[in-house]
Parts: C-alpha cells; structure tokens; sequence
C-alpha cells in the first residue's frame, strides 16, 4: 500500500513537471517563430531599400546605404537570434521526451503493481479451502 501511495505521488508529479515542460516547449516554439518572422521582416525592410534606378542627391544615397549596412547587420542579428532560439527549441524537446518516458516509466510500474496485487489475490483465492457446500441438490 505504501507503494502504490509513493507511485501516485511521482505519478502526481511527473505529470506536473510534463506538463510545464511541455510549456516551455511551445514557448521555445514561439520565440522561433518571433524570431523568423523578425528575420523577413528585416528582409523585407532591406529589399524595399535597395539602390533604385532613380537619381538622387547624393546625401539620399549615403543614408540609403547607411541604412542597407545597419539593416545588414540586423539581418546578421536576426540569423544569430533564429539559431539560438532553434537551440533552445531543440533542447525544450528533448526535455519534454525525457519528461514523458519517466511518467510512462511511472505508469507502468503503477500498472505492473496493479498486476502483481490482482495475481496475488487471484493466488488467494486459489487456497481458500472448498466450502463443501453443494449448490445444485435435488428438486
């Protein structure tokens, strides 16, 4: 009985700890996302400065250029950003596997408790002496 009782309280708290993992997954799953979608917008942003075949002053052309290198090192920011977020993902999914083998490990040793308790009274019951009665006497 002792058993069972301390296989329901980790059974209690693997599941809590599956599901804040599990959290932290899909927050990692967000912030990628975030972080894609800062990459295209920068991406966006440097395609819209592109050098145009207009002529312009030449103080417009310094500061679209100056404004395509800070876009530029952004971009190489962003990139940076996606990679450590993916990291991150992929470490929140490992986390979330390992979490769920330990609660199915849990839960079968739970279930291989129930079997041996079900065996063993099956057990009992096999050496219970007869009650001698007869059921089926005449009419």
């Amino acid at each position: 009985m002792r058993s069972a009782k301390r296989f329901d309280r980790l059974l209690r708290v693997r599941t809590l700890q599956l599901g804040q993992v599990r959290s932290q997954e899909v927050a990692a799953r967000a912030k990628v996302a975030q972080e894609e979608a800062l990459r295209a917008r920068i991406a966006q942003l440097s395609a819209n400065v592109a050098p145009a075949e207009q002529q312009g002053m030449a103080t417009q052309l310094i500061a679209a250029a100056h404004y395509r290198e800070r876009l530029h090192q952004s971009a190489l920011v962003a990139a940076q950003r996606v990679d450590v977020a993916e990291q991150q993902l992929s470490r929140a999914e490992n986390a979330t596997r390992e979490a769920k083998r330990d609660q199915t490990a849990i839960e079968k040793l739970i279930a291989r408790g129930e079997a041996e308790a079900a065996i063993k009274a099956l057990r009992a019951l096999e050496t219970l002496p007869s009650t001698g009665r007869n059921r089926h006497d005449l009419c």
